[in-house]
């Protein structure tokens, strides 16, 4: 499996951004789709962003298109999502997390896709 350690999280006031960091390290990170996931409190794990093998495709949840930016760079196995325009509602625990099958070409929205997570790192918007 790989370990990943996440970075980055803290408080924000509304409108403002966080850059939030992956770091990877195991099995051969560049071969795994990654994806950030949040969970808010009392609610279910969701998916917020998600990027391919190579980096050539990136996938965003709605509530977070154009806000949102996910990047990987395969040479210092790191991933990271760039957040803008944060909202109250972005409040949550952000995890980060490897694909369980190597080389897939899209990237599964769905937690059970994935069996390398983070401890996460948490995020909170002030309104």
């Amino acid at each position: 499996q790989v370990q990943l350690v996440e970075s980055g999280g803290g408080l924000v006031q509304a409108g403002g951004s966080l850059r939030l960091s992956c770091a990877a390290s195991g099995r051969t990170f560049n071969l795994n789709s990654m994806s950030w996931f949040r969970q808010a409190a009392g609610k279910e794990r969701e998916f917020v962003a998600g990027i391919n093998w190579s980096g050539s495709s990136s996938y965003y949840a709605d509530s977070v298109k154009g806000r949102f930016t996910i990047s990987r760079d395969n040479t210092k196995n790191t991933v990271a999502l760039h957040m803008n325009t944060l909202k109250p509602e972005d409040t949550a625990v952000y995890y980060c997390a490897a694909d369980r099958i190597l080389f897939r070409p899209g990237v599964p929205q769905e937690a059970y896709e994935y069996d390398s997570w983070g401890q996460g790192t948490q995020v909170t918007v002030s309104s």
